[in-house]
């Protein structure tokens, strides 16, 4: 079967589809190349030289190895940190005979198949002076320090409004809770590889696993000392990554090392059990301890979290800061530490730190409302907040009311008995929880390109990357609305470092950021379509203001003059040109976003079965209301949040990976016994956006789907098997061995 080139990937939605009018039924542009094997992956693409390299990992946590010689590796000057990196050092693959963790790459074996290489790496036997290590997060909390090196988007906890202690001692309702988070571990469909082609003259084309091109050719470019002009980066089609391709991970340098060496096209693919052996969501610690008059309303917040990092890296997250912005108290303390342990650094996973502090702050919320016999959605209502009382700052938009009211009605939450307990069929306890959600509305710098052909056609282009998130539909759809042209005369080209900058997709920030430099570089076009038209003979556009017109299927008119409209081919051929091109820097409006808190939010209600004999939990109904600003593409929206909500549910029942800390190692690193939702896990899932329009954080409106859709499901989850069981679960991922019912 051919491949498809990236150009090549075009729209499948029916003539005269339009972004508004029938946005719920646009299929995923990249979808027939999908399920038709045709779009090709990193791992995908071959060269006539190709040799084969397999990662030899560490067997030790920490200590020496006695047995490789590096002096030459150790001449290097190499510079390991990509755009995305947190304060401190990055871990460099081979550059000394430390051990800094368990699973760290130790050798690269390169041969002339794949099966060769395997086998090869099988037979290397390294020695060790091992040292000893600390893995255990719950063991070490008086180790806890401030985070003394921060990555960029890390905001730390604000500085304490009012007395929170005092607050909490002297109201007469009040909860103290700990929890506790395993370590997660991302794995995406595809696993992470890098193929390296190299060309006659040294240039460098990478087919990257990496949710950003550009941040991969940087890094490569900076730590072999390589010109921009030598190295290409490419990513056209991305088997899932959820934050494991923010960093370029280390099989893409080792891969790089291999063809620099062998001066041939080398190819690294990782094994399952080695996507164990780089980042992952972190261990984690919290204590939440609220406090509330008799009537509901909120005294004193106190949330501290402890978090793991490497001995490398301080990486942070924001994971107490929501409890701060989410409801209105006067008396707010909030603190976050890192544990330094001989682990690899930690890695955004989706909705990194909400994940974990939202969870937490709502899990609370409900045990407040059981404490004072109130609604649990009543109790959110009452303390409902208007502002960021931390910064006393209004909200861009909010449709949180909204949600609640929307998400209440779609499940029935009204006829919800208050006591748990209180619903059963069969064998099993029924209960309902509920839970909100709230996420970053971000935006940032991006380019666009764009070329009006004569015969109708326009390319638009930029160095995004669809991560399986639909990033080459909603990109088409947006330019095929501004340009008023069918969504099949429209190609977005992507997944490629040459291409105009656009940040790495992550945040969920691809729409507001990319998705707005993409109109912005069509209206330019326009107003250059303008131009050409005035110049035309006897025009009827000769005396009119650019905002007087507007691009219609495939034609220019006046917006009070439907029958003035000129199609674009006869506009360019008058002027004697076969196209015309425009680039677009798209760049946020600080100035004006800075007045304001920008958020995502949900409301999301949740059924669970329980049997207590057994501990078993089925999630059975869940519904999602969701505000997250103008949704671009209700199909692909949609997606978006039915994967969260699979993965929240994952997270809430199945997910954790367990350490052996005598050893140091991460024990189940296979899909056999690292457990994720499958099929027979999931059942009614019913998704709801609520209107919003939010023009602070983007020209569009639009906001971003990909965090928000997971925060508080978990929450949600827990909620509802105490509502079934009278039983809080405090830590996830909420087994059998927890719900189960005491003998």
């Amino acid at each position: 079967m051919n491949a498809v080139l990236i150009e090549d990937v075009q729209p499948v939605a029916e003539p005269g589809t339009g972004l508004v009018a029938k946005g719920d039924s646009i299929s995923r542009i990249d979808g027939p190349a999908k399920v038709t094997g045709q779009a090709r992956y990193a791992a995908e693409h071959s060269a006539p030289d190709m040799a084969y390299g397999v990662v030899v990992n560490s067997t030790i946590a920490k200590g020496r190895i006695t047995a490789l010689h590096l002096d030459e590796a150790r001449k290097l000057d190499l510079f390991y940190k990509d755009m995305t990196a947190p304060g401190g050092s990055p871990f460099k693959p081979f550059y000394s005979d430390g051990v800094l963790y368990s699973g760290q790459p130790v050798a690269l074996v390169l041969a002339e198949n794949f099966e060769a290489a395997r086998y090869a790496a099988s037979l290397v036997q390294v020695t060790y002076e091992e040292e000893a290590h600390q893995t255990d997060l719950l063991a070490n909390l008086n180790r806890s320090h401030k985070p003394s090196r921060l990555k960029a988007g890390f905001s730390p906890p604000p500085k304490p409004t009012g007395d929170a202690d005092a607050a909490y001692e002297a109201a007469p309702v009040r909860i103290h809770a700990d929890f506790y988070s395993g370590v997660e571990h991302h794995n995406p469909m595809e696993m992470h590889a890098s193929t390296v082609i190299r060309s006659d003259d040294g240039h460098l084309t990478i087919y990257d696993k990496t949710q950003g091109a550009q941040n991969s050719r940087w890094m490569v470019s900076q730590v072999f000392g390589l010109s921009k002009n030598k190295v290409t980066v490419k990513n056209p089609f991305v088997g899932g990554a959820f934050g494991s391709g923010l960093r370029p991970q280390y099989q893409l340098i080792l891969a790089v090392m291999g063809a620099l060496q062998l001066k041939r096209s080398v190819r690294v693919v990782l094994t399952r059990q080695q996507m164990f052996t780089f980042g992952h969501r972190p261990e984690t610690w919290q204590r939440v301890k609220l406090a509330a008059e008799r009537d509901g309303t909120l005294k004193a917040v106190v949330h501290e979290a402890v978090a793991e990092t490497s001995r490398l890296e301080d990486y942070v997250e924001v994971v107490v800061n929501w409890s701060g912005q989410l409801y209105q108290c006067d008396n707010v303390r909030l603190d976050y530490k890192l544990v330094a342990l001989d682990q690899y650094s930690p890695l955004d996973m989706r909705a990194p730190g909400a994940a974990h502090g939202v969870h937490a702050l709502e899990v609370a919320m409900d045990e407040l409302s059981y404490a004072l016999g109130m609604d649990p959605l009543a109790l959110r209502l009452k303390n409902y907040a208007e502002r960021d009382a931390a910064r006393n700052l209004p909200y861009s938009s909010k449709e949180l009311r909204a949600c609640y009211a929307q998400g209440a009605e779609r499940f029935g939450w009204a006829s919800r008995p208050a006591a748990p307990r209180a619903m059963q069929e069969g064998n099993e306890l029924i209960g309902w929880g509920m839970a909100t959600g709230t996420w970053d509305a971000l935006q940032m710098l991006a380019r666009a390109g764009a070329v009006l052909h004569a015969d109708g056609r326009l390319v638009v282009s930029s160095a995004a990357s669809d991560i399986g998130t639909g990033t080459y539909t909603v990109m088409s759809q947006i330019a095929a609305a501004a340009m008023g042209l069918p969504l099949e005369k429209v190609t977005f080209r992507l997944g490629d470092s040459t291409l105009p900058f656009a940040p790495v997709e992550g945040g969920s920030s691809h729409v507001a950021t990319v998705g707005s430099a993409v109109e912005g570089v069509c209206e330019k076009l326009q107003k250059k379509l303008w131009k050409l038209a005035r110049a035309m003979p006897d025009s009827p556009f000769e005396v009119t203001a650019s905002h007087e017109v507007e691009c219609v299927n495939g034609c220019l008119q006046l917006i009070k003059m439907p029958g003035s409209a000129v199609p674009f081919s006869d506009i360019l051929a008058a002027a004697g040109l076969d196209s015309i091109e425009e680039k677009y820097l798209m760049l946020p409006n600080a100035l004006k976003q800075k007045n304001y808190v920008r958020a995502t939010h949900s409301a999301v209600f949740c059924e669970v079965r329980v049997d207590e004999a057994f501990g078993t939990v089925r999630v059975t109904r869940v519904v999602s209301a969701i505000a997250a600003g103008r949704i671009i593409s209700a199909k692909t929206a949609r997606s978006q949040i039915v994967g969260s909500v699979v993965w929240g549910i994952s997270q809430a029942l199945h997910e954790e990976t367990h350490s052996d800390h005598a050893l140091g190692r991460f024990m189940n690193h296979n899909l056999a016994e690292y457990h994720v939702a499958v099929n027979a896990d999931i059942h009614d899932i019913d998704v709801i956006f609520v209107e919003e329009d939010d023009r602070i954080v983007s020209r569009l409106g639009a906001k971003g789907v990909g965090e928000i859709g997971m925060v508080c499901v978990a929450a949600a989850v827990c909620n509802a098997i105490y509502h079934a069981t009278g039983r809080r679960v405090r830590s996830t991922p909420m087994t059998p061995d927890k719900v189960m019912a005491p003998d």
